[in-house]
């Protein structure tokens, strides 16, 4: 197996929302998302999938070393020595990478956040520097394109924490702001123990709300000159807000449910957004 079908296989097994929008690139970026991604999900699953912390601690360090050899071009793993062509090519800087290794050990070091201050970082390391990365493999003429995509990144992964508050509780872990949870009198308890109450509904609305104002800032961002080189962005754009529109369709019960769309729909909401943009 190549160091590309591995990452091919990878990315298409995650069932991601990100995976639809890939095949509106060209083979050439197609193939330098797919190892982006399949990246990105090899770092995640190591905080994921492994039970012992000192374990996850260990591999990660391990990843550190690999995205290092990608910029000598000797690295172990297919996904680096596919990642190998594509940071030369596009000048993918390493320390973007690094950091997105930097948010999945956040995961490790705490279960929650203070506020959406602390929280942002981990969105930005996680989301936004991905978002950065993808910019630079599409393209664009005008760095405010890397606001957009900043500001983009930080939607999808509040799109993300909201979907999966249950799935994430049962995990131990919360993600929604504990000085927000206070404000609309959620005890953390009702989180682990996926209590719904109308506090916890309003607090959700909260948060929906600010999401769609990140994506509303993103697109407000991007100059009109780079839209045609990033609406590929703006088809996973349009995925992930008709994901946060089913959340609300359905009653926002995303304590014992997690909403996802089927293939077809995306694959029709992929369409939908590429003839118009």
């Amino acid at each position: 197996m190549t160091p590309d079908q591995y990452c091919q296989d990878k990315t298409a097994s995650s069932g991601s929302s990100f995976y639809a929008s890939f095949r509106f690139l060209s083979p050439e970026r197609r193939r330098a998302m797919t190892a982006l991604y399949a990246f990105c999900r090899e770092v995640d699953d190591v905080v994921d999938e492994c039970s012992d912390e000192n374990v996850a601690r260990i591999t990660l360090a391990w990843w550190r070393g690999q995205v290092e050899e990608i910029y000598t071009g000797k690295p172990q793993h297919p996904v680096c020595q596919a990642l190998v062509p594509v940071v030369r090519q596009y000048k993918l800087p390493q320390e973007h990478l690094l950091e997105i290794i930097d948010g999945m050990e956040m995961d490790l070091n705490r279960h929650s956040y203070d506020d959406f201050k602390s929280l942002q970082l981990y969105c930005y390391r996680v989301a936004s520097v991905v978002g950065l990365l993808a910019a630079e493999i599409f393209g664009y003429t005008d760095r405010k394109t890397l606001k957009y995509a900043h500001d983009l990144g930080i939607a999808f992964q509040l799109t993300n924490i909201i979907r999966d508050v249950g799935e994430d509780a049962r995990r131990g872990r919360i993600y929604l702001p504990l000085d927000e949870l206070a404000q609309f009198g959620v005890h953390t308890n009702d989180i682990l123990d996926a209590k719904e109450t109308p506090e916890f509904h309003k607090l959700m609305e909260f948060q929906i709300e600010r999401a769609k104002r990140y994506y509303q800032q993103a697109f407000d961002q991007l100059p009109k000159a780079d839209r045609k080189a990033q609406r590929v962005g703006l088809i996973m754009a349009a995925i992930y807000r008709a994901v946060l529109d089913e959340i609300v369709a359905s009653g926002c019960h995303v304590l014992k449910e997690r909403v996802s769309l089927t293939p077809r729909y995306k694959l029709w909401l992929a369409f939908k957004a590429w003839l118009k943009n």
